[in-house]
């Protein structure tokens, strides 16, 4: 039985707020049921994984965690579309899920994309946003945060592991999208000497938060493509993916 040991998920990474109830997780390659070069831990089910190894995967967790009901797993398109999660055991096609309900997992997969964590300060209500550069400059972090019922001063984000601006090298275009919506993000780009522009997607993410009206956001110090401990489609384009995993706790 493919199993998770303790010792393998406390190489995963946490949110590092302290909200009550919320229990938030994203994965690294840590684990010993996905082969090359998936390894060794890839619950993505459309990078052409081993469908075995992907549900075996997927089962570890369920059994690791004990939940009770299936999560909501995305079909992820770039895009701003957020969905309410679901334990009908749907895909559905989204790049930003939400639940207030205690015990519905929500997920998305990253490789390289910015995974947001989202979670109201009294633990009532949790989401996760799928945000790479076209999702940020559509605004799917201010689509996440219109579906929660409390005030943005009231809601804590974290920014999990992430593509750094050393490595992320974009075009012209990909700088104006966001500079014809607001020219004071032209910081988040610094020039190179091939003539492109180095990108910074966490600070990105902090500009569009704060303009939103979050004063809580913490995270956004890894870097997948440098750190073996992540999982890069930009260092090698077949590869697992990241899972980012939130939730309100029933036991609560």
């Amino acid at each position: 039985m493919n199993m998770l040991t303790h010792e393998q998920v406390q190489q995963w990474l946490q949110p590092d707020w302290h909200i009550p109830g919320v229990r938030g997780w994203c994965t690294t390659r840590a684990g010993d049921i996905s082969g090359p070069p998936y390894d060794g831990f890839n619950t993505a089910n459309h990078v052409g994984d081993d469908p075995v190894a992907v549900a075996n995967c997927r089962q570890a967790l369920a059994q690791y965690f004990h939940w009770h009901r299936q999560p909501q797993w995305l079909k992820q398109v770039h895009g701003v579309a957020v969905v309410d999660a679901r334990a009908d055991g749907v895909e559905r096609e989204a790049d930003a899920v939400y639940s207030c309900e205690p015990g519905q997992i929500c997920t998305l997969h990253t490789a390289d994309c910015l995974p947001a964590f989202f979670a109201a300060n009294d633990g009532t209500e949790v989401a996760l946003a799928h945000a790479g550069w076209r999702g940020l400059a559509a605004g799917v972090l201010e689509a996440t945060l219109a579906k929660f019922a409390c005030n943005p001063h009231q809601i804590s984000v974290w920014l999990g592991p992430a593509i750094g601006q050393t490595a992320f090298e974009v075009g012209a275009e990909v700088r104006e999208a966001f500079l014809s919506d607001s020219p004071d993000q032209a910081y988040c780009f610094q020039s190179n000497a091939q003539g492109r522009w180095q990108c910074d997607l966490y600070e990105l993410a902090r500009n569009r938060l704060a303009r939103s009206g979050i004063n809580r956001v913490s995270g956004g110090e890894y870097c997948t493509y440098s750190d073996s401990r992540f999982f890069s489609f930009r260092r090698q384009p077949v590869t697992g993916r990241m899972l980012s995993m939130i939730w309100i706790d029933p036991a609560q």
